[in-house]
């Protein structure tokens, strides 16, 4: 069992949470397995994937102490416990919920809520969550306002999500996002389609070492 800071560290570490969102139970497991092979131990499913809690109990079993597997798309608070329980290692939320977090503290798992405003970003932090979620950070400024936190907001980790690119990561990586959540720029229409596990496997490195360059290039380092 990971300790909370082990799971944060890990987390920071990689800077990427790739999103599993698919109607088949068996296609998840594949996609996870295939960003697992990329070099990414940090893997979201969310909780709209048919048996989702079965499909959290296989991959943790799979891949033991070597991922971290978190829930996605959790509601509320009952949803994340389920989820915990199931061997679920962090929650991500598309928006703001007190209990959820409160759970998550409960717990001792990273609680990762979904905001927007200034407002909510910092009641999120305020709640005590361990990174927010700023959804969806696309429509809204991308890098731009992701930067703009940053004087008014300098202590609070976030995470952008939505429509989150290869060619946008480095500059949401510059602009100060601690981690970078990706679904459809990662696991893409065609990946989906094909079901084309290796250029996911390929794509998640590429992912990665954007990530690795653009840190190299900012004096922006995440917390942990």
């Amino acid at each position: 069992m990971f300790s909370k800071k082990e799971i944060l560290d890990r987390i920071f570490e990689y800077g990427l949470i790739p999103v599993i969102r698919t109607d088949d139970s068996h296609h998840a497991m594949a996609l996870a397995e295939a960003i697992f092979n990329g070099g990414l131990p940090t893997i979201e499913v969310t909780m709209t994937v048919p048996g989702v809690l079965g499909v959290i109990e296989k991959l943790c079993s799979l891949f033991g102490d070597k991922a971290l597997v978190g829930a996605g798309t959790v509601l509320d608070a009952d949803t994340a416990r389920m989820a915990i329980l199931a061997g679920a290692e962090y929650i991500v939320t598309p928006c703001l919920d007190a209990e959820t977090i409160a759970v998550c503290h409960r717990y001792s798992k990273p609680a990762i809520p979904g905001a927007m405003t200034p407002t909510e970003i910092l009641q999120a932090w305020n709640l005590g969550a361990d990174l927010v979620k700023v959804f969806p950070a696309d429509l809204f400024g991308g890098p731009r306002f992701i930067k703009a936190l940053q004087g008014p907001l300098p202590q609070v980790e976030v995470m952008p999500s939505g429509g989150i690119t290869l060619e946008s990561a480095s500059g949401f990586i510059q602009a100060g996002a601690s981690v970078l959540s990706v679904g459809g720029g990662l696991i893409d229409r065609q990946i989906m389609r094909e079901k084309n596990y290796s250029a996911l496997t390929q794509k998640t490195e590429t992912f990665l070492e954007i990530i690795y360059e653009a840190r190299k290039d900012t004096s922006t380092v995440p917390s942990q």
